[in-house]
């Protein structure tokens, strides 16, 4: 079966700066593929080549399509929808407006998940329908800019650091929205909070210095602990 995402030989560039090498990973229709590692690994600048945001050598499939035959925008109304770090909603508009934009992204995909679904996703947005974007706290923004992203009915969602920042209490609403959508919705996912990343991937890689050094699931890595650690450079996995 084609996965649905399939990258082969990454390498992406800053100048004479490599700062991704020879990464290959694929994502299947019910995967969620986390990239771990510390900062500088490249992790992000694999999120934006797969987005085509950044330049890359090597070769990104994307539904079995050459991302390059693709622009950005393209790609977005093809579903493969992207939650960069920083949040970035609009902040004139209020959450009802920010969910409703996301309906033009559909692209003619049939929605399993609409604005209401993203009220019980993430109740503390319930009561702040007609509160403006630039009014709300980072977690709340941050639950906005996940939700927008779930209404645009996407066939691949990219996330990147979706707890950075965040209080611990707002971080677990967050990974409990991201387990029940666990099967609904392929996730590309890169997460400093090991924990995290763990308890919601089928699968996740660990990279340094722009290299995967480790590779398994959430079970071989945390029998592999020590040595996830040592990549990581701290006590991330229990």
């Amino acid at each position: 079966m084609t996965p649905l995402l399939d990258v082969r030989d990454l390498v992406v560039r800053y100048g004479p700066v490599e700062a991704v090498r020879g990464v290959s990973f694929d994502i299947g229709e019910q995967d969620v593929v986390a990239l771990l590692g510390p900062n500088g690994a490249g992790k992000t600048s694999v999120l934006r080549a797969v987005s085509r945001l950044s330049p890359f050598a090597g070769e990104i499939r994307f539904d079995g399509v050459d991302t390059r035959r693709r622009a950005p925008e393209r790609l977005a109304r093809a579903g493969l929808v992207h939650v960069p770090e920083g949040r970035r909603i609009f902040p004139t508009l209020t959450v009802e407006e920010n969910l409703q934009v996301a309906t033009a992204a559909r692209g003619g995909r049939a929605a399993d998940i609409d604005v209401d679904d993203v009220y019980d996703l993430f109740p503390t947005l319930a009561p702040l329908r007609g509160r403006g974007g630039w009014a709300l706290s980072g977690g709340e923004q941050q639950m906005l800019a996940l939700g927008r992203a779930l209404v645009g009915a996407p066939r691949l969602l990219v996330l990147d650091e979706p707890s950075l920042g965040l209080a611990p209490a707002v971080v677990r609403v967050v990974l409990d929205a991201l387990e029940q959508l666990r099967g609904r919705v392929p996730v590309l996912l890169v997460e400093q909070n090991t924990e995290v990343a763990l308890r919601i991937c089928s699968r996740a890689l660990v990279l340094a210095e722009g290299r995967v050094v480790l590779e398994g699931t959430p079970d071989e890595l945390r029998g592999r602990s020590e040595l996830v650690d040592t990549y990581l450079g701290q006590r991330a996995v229990g």
